[in-house]
């Protein structure tokens, strides 16, 4: 999995142009302020990682804490790799890590799974403004 991850002022969204025909998430219009956003990538191989999500929601909650930003808002954005995961597989994931950062006080937002979709962005201006992460394969995995 590639993780791009900004600490926002703020962020919008809009919903553009839909990408997946079996997408049954509405076409809802969003924005969030002092939030972590992150634009995420499942893999094939992220398919046979168990620890995924924990990772995911690891990587999170750490930037998170650098600003005490308490708004998460997790956006698929399949352009960060060249393998995909299936998208069932990539909802799935993000509504894991959904309910795993709001059981423990975050308030989660996801743009549209299955849309294109126009952002406004404003993000801190230190390096941790702006972080890549990748969650390698399990452990004999061929990572693709």
């Amino acid at each position: 999995m590639k993780l791009l991850m900004y600490m926002a002022h703020a962020f919008s969204w809009q919903p553009y142009q839909k990408t997946l025909d079996d997408s049954d998430a509405a076409q809802v219009t969003g924005t969030a302020e002092e939030a972590v956003v992150v634009f995420l990538h499942a893999e094939a191989f992220d398919e046979a990682n168990p620890k995924l999500v924990t990772k995911l929601v690891k990587h999170i909650k750490w930037l998170a804490n650098k600003r005490d930003l308490k708004t998460v808002v997790l956006h698929s954005f399949a352009h960060l790799a060249a393998t995909n995961a299936d998208p069932g597989f990539t909802q799935e994931t993000m509504r894991a890590a959904e309910a795993r950062l709001a059981a423990v006080g975050y308030r989660v937002l996801q743009t549209p799974f299955g849309y294109t979709c126009a952002w406004q962005l404003s993000v801190y201006g230190e390096s941790l403004g702006k972080v890549f992460k990748e969650i390698g394969p399990p452990a004999g995995g061929d990572g693709g």
